[in-house]
């Protein structure tokens, strides 16, 4: 009989497997002047907090500023590097703005009639056909 070394079968679970049922959450680190909300926007107390927000290495992030119409996008790159921080100034886009841009005023001086364009046509063929000597004819013939 072949005496072996008997380990019960939940002893490997227990000892090198972490409980799998509990949700796995990232420290959290408090910082001046950030907050992150619910939905995923991280607001900070101006632009000095935004410069000052801890970034991961080849991510960005957006910042909004909980004071003035603001947001931040903050970059690093690969290499750990802080790209220069971009500052965007949101404004809201209203209903008057949005049909001025749709609705053009069209003026008839930008555009040409159907009997003015065949006269240009007409003359255009005619300085050509001046220009043209048929082939038959000799410079001395006519």
């Amino acid at each position: 009989m072949a005496y072996g070394a008997y380990v019960p079968q939940n002893y490997y679970q227990q000892q090198y497997y972490p409980n799998l049922q509990m949700p796995l959450q990232p420290p959290q680190m408090p910082q001046n002047g950030v907050q992150s909300s619910s939905n995923g926007i991280t607001w900070v107390l101006g632009e000095n907090a935004a410069k000052s927000f801890p970034v991961g290495a080849g991510q960005t992030v957006v910042l909004m500023d909980r004071e003035e119409p603001i947001m931040y996008m903050k970059s690093v790159d690969q290499s750990g590097m802080p790209l220069p921080l971009r500052i965007f100034d949101i404004t809201e886009r209203t209903s008057e703005k949005q049909s001025s841009n749709v609705t053009k005023e069209v003026t008839t001086n930008d555009y040409v009639s159907r009997k003015e364009f065949d006269e240009f046509r007409e003359s255009v063929k005619r300085s050509i056909n001046g220009f043209r000597k048929p082939h038959n004819e000799k410079e001395g013939e006519k």
